[in-house]
């Protein structure tokens, strides 16, 4: 694959880093270096063209074999943009390419810095930089032994004058005045260059004012803060860019990944681990006065749809049911599947007739619903529902009930004291799953399944209420506790 400068797009972007062949990421690396390099090949140019002007403070002897290592080193990763792109994925040749780019690349960096005159802006930028994109486009392991060796040869650089090792440097020119005053900028390399200016051909047998020297100094350091910040602006700008491109990548392979974790990917609804997940935080977050009902719905003879028409009409038997629960609940409603044709419906802040309006209405559409196919002729189905609601009054029996339980254990007799003293099964379970909201959630699922069942046993195609059942069998047996 040819690497292109439109590559850099925010799309094409992301199809490098999760896509493309490692020689091809290697590869855009080299461009990367290719456009670095030239920027200071054309500041080189600059210099070579207005050399005259620039002589004072800059050492054109210096220059040329500056400008030819440039030259060179853009040459090379020119030729590994075209090599690593045609290059098959060997691992142990692409391995080796990978550490001919990248250790050239910081040796010349190193040398630039030297040459150019150490600046923390053009260091630092050309130190974290270069190791944030090689960690992204090149093994890891390589980038970050690369980066500490960069950070040696830039400690080298700061202490070898202190140790009286003249390094060269283009700048001829970094005078402080006074001389006396302690100076804040490159400490030793201006004091030292006072003994340059003496010696530098411009003063020979010439008076100078201070005057005249401070003018030379402001030329001399606004042109060397300009080229640091040229050298360094455009780079950061460009790894800023590149690191939030590649944030927003990673936002959305996060939401990617979050969706295929939470949907199911038949009906397009909420899976059964992501359902539950929000069913117990709708419960956690319900108001004391709210009441809370779950609805689980399966359909009827779902079996013998897959038998006569075959699974893939009862693949869209399961969808298009989906979307009519969508269609016919609000927003506020939690659906998911629950498993094979059963789906699981939560109504916060609803009601117990309110819910069984919502069951009816539920059931209603899904009879209506006429099932198209291609070959066979149209057909319905139905559905059965079971349906508990959690109420209010009752939650604040239980909290009441389990509080008073729970004062009665000491650590004497917490072994032998029942936990919950209550006056049906039904509280007892959703009571002993208090410390667990989890096991609450599921507590209201079972009750909702039982009348499911009940209604699957009254003939199918109706809403049977958990809450009916219980007062029923409450008028039937006498209370009792655990």
């Amino acid at each position: 694959m040819a690497v292109k400068i439109s590559h850099l797009g925010y799309k094409r972007l992301s199809r490098v880093i999760f896509e493309w062949q490692a020689a091809d990421r290697a590869s855009l690396l080299a461009l990367f270096v290719v456009i670095e390099v030239s920027t200071h090949w054309l500041w080189c140019l600059m210099v070579w063209c207005f050399r005259d002007a620039l002589d004072d403070y800059v050492n054109i002897h210096l220059l040329y074999p500056l400008w030819l290592g440039v030259t060179v080193m853009g040459l090379f990763s020119w030729w590994l943009v075209g090599y690593l792109s045609r290059t098959r994925n060997n691992c142990k040749d692409l391995d080796r390419w990978q550490i001919m780019l990248i250790v050239p690349y910081t040796l010349y960096i190193a040398v630039v810095v030297v040459m150019i005159g150490y600046s923390s802006l053009f260091a630092g930028v050309s130190l974290v930089g270069g190791a944030m994109l090689g960690m992204v486009l090149i093994k890891r392991r390589y980038a970050w032994r690369v980066f500490l060796l960069q950070v040696l040869l830039i400690l080298l650089a700061i202490v070898a004058p202190y140790f009286g090792i003249d390094l060269p440097n283009l700048r001829q020119l970094t005078v402080i005045y006074p001389i006396l005053d302690s100076p804040s900028y490159l400490t030793y390399n201006e004091v030292m260059a006072v003994e340059n200016m003496v010696a530098a051909a411009i003063f020979k047998n010439t008076a100078l004012g201070w005057d005249s020297v401070s003018a030379l100094q402001q030329s001399s350091t606004l042109f060397w803060r300009s080229t640091h910040v040229y050298l360094a602006l455009p780079k950061a700008v460009f790894i800023v860019y590149m690191f939030r491109t590649l944030l927003l990548i990673l936002d959305d392979s996060k939401n990617e990944i979050l969706l295929h974790a939470n949907q199911d990917e038949l009906t397009k609804l909420k899976n059964r681990r992501y359902g539950l997940t929000q069913m117990q935080q709708a419960l956690m977050t319900v108001d004391e006065d709210q009441d809370f009902s779950v609805i689980l719905l399966d359909l009827d003879w779902f079996k013998e749809v897959n038998d006569n028409y075959g699974h893939d009409i009862g693949d869209q038997v399961l969808f298009e049911v989906a979307q009519t629960l969508l269609q016919s609940l609000t927003e506020e409603a939690i659906v998911s599947r629950y498993g094979g044709e059963e789906f699981l419906i939560v109504l916060p802040d609803t009601a117990h007739k309110e819910a069984m309006a919502i069951a009816e209405t539920l059931r209603d559409n899904i009879s209506s619903h006429v099932v198209q196919t291609c070959n066979k002729p149209s057909f319905q189905v139905t559905a059965s529902l079971g349906l508990y609601t959690f109420s209010a009054a009752e939650r604040d029996r239980i909290k009441q009930e389990f509080a008073e339980a729970t004062t009665q254990v000491t650590p004497q007799n917490r072994h032998t004291v029942p936990l919950f003293r209550l006056r049906s099964t039904k509280t007892v379970q959703a009571t002993e799953a208090q410390l667990l909201p989890d096991r609450v959630c599921q507590c209201l699922i079972n009750l909702a399944d039982e009348a499911l069942y009940v209604a699957k046993a009254r003939n199918r195609n109706q809403v049977v209420s958990a809450n009916e059942l219980i007062d029923v069998q409450a008028m039937t047996r006498p209370s009792y506790q655990v």
